[in-house]
């Protein structure tokens, strides 16, 4: 079964938010990923807005509701009020919870679900009963995923940067297992199974022929910078052809 690919965005807005100005477009970049075959768009914006504002939440949205209606929309990010309130408002097709703050370069860590069980219980129960699928972002640790069964989530996202982010081939390898132990953990829960954060065109084959269960992959940093060799079309090209092995 293919792997989903969702074009994470973010790195694109933080480029055009360093001048006061409307490029590179977000949209524009959002719909070629499209065109070339994503099967959804990922954005998280965040309280200072550094990349995605929320009008491009919205303009984003528009976009893929009129132009391609097959695809996904994914909004993630700490469920604050001022986020909620943007996902009930936009109601894309999932929304990840993930558990980062101001201070944060980007995302760095999974839930601890077991002391957040009753906010995430709340919060799972509210966005599902909007019609929004509900992923939880997760570390790579298999007993997690009993725990995310436990507050209503219906998938898990992995957070993959140690695996991503490693150098070293025995630590790579040893990040893997630990990756492949969550998703196998999760199909045993019934949950299905996302996994992102620093995947590239080398790292991502293992990752994809390691779970056979994994249903969606959210690249974004690398998903860029392969952009800026390949353009965007072409790198999202390259990156479905290991998603749909």
């Amino acid at each position: 079964m293919p792997v989903s690919l969702s074009a994470n965005v973010n790195a694109i807005a933080e480029l055009r938010n360093r001048r006061n100005l409307p490029w590179p477009s977000v949209v524009r970049l959002s719909r070629i990923a499209l065109a070339a075959g994503a099967a959804g768009i990922t954005v998280h914006p965040r309280p200072d807005e550094r990349h995605i504002r929320p009008s491009d939440v919205t303009q984003i949205a528009e976009m893929i509701a009129a132009e391609f209606p097959d695809r996904e929309f994914n909004i993630e990010g700490n469920p604050d009020a001022r986020f909620i309130e943007l996902v009930e408002r936009v109601r894309p097709n999932q929304v990840t919870l993930v558990p980062d703050d101001i201070r944060q370069a980007t995302s760095d860590h999974g839930w601890d679900i077991a002391h957040h069980s009753g906010f995430l219980t709340d919060i799972i129960a509210r966005l599902k009963a909007g019609g929004m699928r509900v992923s939880v972002f997760v570390d790579p640790e298999p007993a997690v995923a009993a725990l995310a069964r436990a507050v209503g989530a219906d998938r898990i996202e992995i957070f993959t940067g140690p695996y991503g982010g490693a150098l070293d081939a025995d630590v790579q390898q040893r990040e893997l297992a630990r990756v492949v132990a969550t998703g196998r953990a999760a199909e045993a829960e019934g949950l299905g199974l996302n996994a992102g954060h620093d995947l590239t065109l080398d790292n991502l084959p293992q990752l994809v022929a390691a779970l056979p269960n994994l249903l969606e992959v959210s690249i974004g940093h690398c998903l860029t910078a392969d952009a800026l060799v390949y353009g965007m079309a072409g790198a999202v090209t390259r990156y479905l052809e290991i998603c749909n092995r």
